[in-house]
């Protein structure tokens, strides 16, 4: 596999198969309220962060490399106080990461040098991936870690196999259902 299809392959992966498994994972654990419980004003819900993913990835993604027009309110994101049930952020999050994915599908890797437009920068098709992906990233990492602490318990994601850490989290090989 060449470089850009095995880094277009590899984003695939980690939107659909790592992390956003594991926040719906996570979320489930989680009550209505502590979705959306905030330690301080300074800092966000998990039901804010699930937002700010869906208008980040469609932003960066859908509408910046797969050219939909941009209707992204991000201060909205972050100002949200009446909540959402928790099924309704799973399924907002997962239609925008499914719509990311038929956009990252569909890319050409000999594209991947190619500028565009996306929150007023130019940047290439493959910084606009690897941004929306790291970002996603490190947003999932929170989610997690406000689970892990308002339930007091492991997430229990990875399984130890003769001290090697396998993966077991939902929607993964070898992982639960």
């Amino acid at each position: 596999m060449q470089t850009g299809a095995a880094f277009l392959a590899q984003s695939r992966e980690y939107l659909t198969g790592h992390y956003l498994p594991k926040i719906r994972a996570a979320v489930e654990r989680l009550s209505e309220e502590d979705t959306w419980w905030r330690p301080n004003e300074a800092s966000n819900s998990v039901g804010n962060l699930m937002l700010h993913l869906a208008g980040n990835i469609r932003q960066w993604i859908v509408s910046g490399v797969g050219g939909v027009p941009d209707v992204r309110d991000r201060s909205a994101e972050f100002a949200r106080r009446d909540p959402l049930p928790r099924d309704e952020l799973v399924a907002i999050l997962t239609e925008a990461v499914l719509e990311a994915d038929a956009v990252l599908a569909r890319t050409d890797p000999a594209g991947l040098n190619d500028r565009r437009a996306v929150q007023g920068r130019t940047v290439t098709t493959l910084q606009a991936i690897y941004h929306a992906v790291e970002h996603f990233g490190m947003h999932a990492g929170q989610i997690l870690y406000i689970a892990k602490l308002r339930t007091e318990r492991d997430l229990g994601f990875y399984r130890l196999e003769a001290g090697i850490p396998r993966p077991v989290w939902p929607g993964h090989p070898g992982g639960g259902a």
